[in-house]
């Protein structure tokens, strides 16, 4: 792999913060945009603006998951509309996804050698 490839491919961190129930679908949905893999934390919990509502002084809470995608810059804004429309992100309580810039990434290079084809032009 030339070695000019690797330093001009910058990658970005999404990160997608759902119910569990959503989790398969987001996952498809990103790899369908050109997403590569996830890494999927299960069954954390957080709060948003809203207070948890609680039956007989228990808090009902969902499950929520944590997806991680390393994707490439410049398939990144497809990969988070995606998630976007099909996790419904505008809908209360449906969960949130942003990206996050990647300064620095090593044990890629699986990944930059299936991408390159693809965004070669784009380079």
């Amino acid at each position: 792999m030339p070695a000019e490839l690797v330093l001009v491919m910058k990658f970005k961190l999404i990160i997608a913060i759902t119910n569990e129930k959503w989790t398969s679908d987001l996952v498809e949905a990103a790899k369908g945009a050109g997403a590569t893999g996830v890494t999927i934390i299960s069954h954390a919990s957080g709060e948003g603006v809203q207070s948890l509502k609680t039956f007989l002084g228990a808090e009902l809470r969902t499950s929520t998951d944590l997806l991680f995608f390393l994707v490439e810059e410049h398939l990144c804004r497809n990969i988070i509309e995606s998630i976007h429309d099909v996790g419904n992100m505008d809908e209360k309580f449906t969960g949130i996804a942003f990206r996050v810039d990647v300064e620095d990434a090593v044990g890629v290079t699986h990944q930059i050698e299936e991408l390159t084809p693809l965004i070669e032009d784009q380079l």
